[in-house]
């Protein structure tokens, strides 16, 4: 089952990106997941999104941290090839670029990954802050082609006001939570 967010999000997918289960594409973490149309060397370029409170005295660079400690173990290498900070008073964020090199499907890839962590004053609880995560995963040779598209998918997440709405796969908007 995949996982939820702590606070519900809306957002609109790229031109000829598709909605995906987690569940049925190896990804039961992820609370969404969407696929590009035309893999490279049998890769899809994927964008996946999760999220959780953030605890107390957490940063986002801890997380970013964390995160690069999950995929070593899963990787044959890593490398932090970047990071900053979102330097935004509504929604302050982190993005990381990793490269990497993996055995995915049984091929030796070479990967890219975009995480781009944005935090978010829950509703219910302003004391509370929940963090989105949103991770561009491409091959080495597609992800500059690939990444001005999930720059725009970017663009359009923003809370959901309308909790009732469940992602709709059919269209090119969605929402998760």
């Amino acid at each position: 089952m995949p996982t939820t967010l702590p606070v519900p999000i809306e957002f609109s997918l790229p031109e000829g990106w598709r909605a995906a289960p987690p569940d049925e594409v190896g990804a039961p973490e992820a609370a969404f997941i969407a696929l590009h149309p035309h893999p490279d060397a049998g890769f899809t370029a994927n964008i996946t999104v999760d999220g959780d409170f953030l605890p107390d005295g957490t940063t986002l660079e801890e997380l970013a941290d964390a995160s690069v400690v999950r995929v070593r173990a899963i990787s044959e290498t890593v490398e932090v090839a970047g990071r900053r900070a979102i330097d935004s008073p509504t929604a302050p964020g982190l993005t990381q670029r990793l490269t990497l090199s993996a055995v995915v499907a049984g091929i030796h890839r070479d990967l890219v990954q975009t995480q781009v962590y944005t935090t978010v004053q829950d509703t219910a609880d302003p004391h509370k802050r929940a963090v989105i995560r949103t991770v561009l995963t491409a091959t080495a040779a597609q992800h500059d082609s690939v990444l001005g598209d999930f720059q725009a998918f970017l663009r359009t997440v923003r809370p959901d006001t309308d909790t009732d709405t469940d992602t709709d796969a059919g269209t090119d908007t969605g929402t998760a939570g």
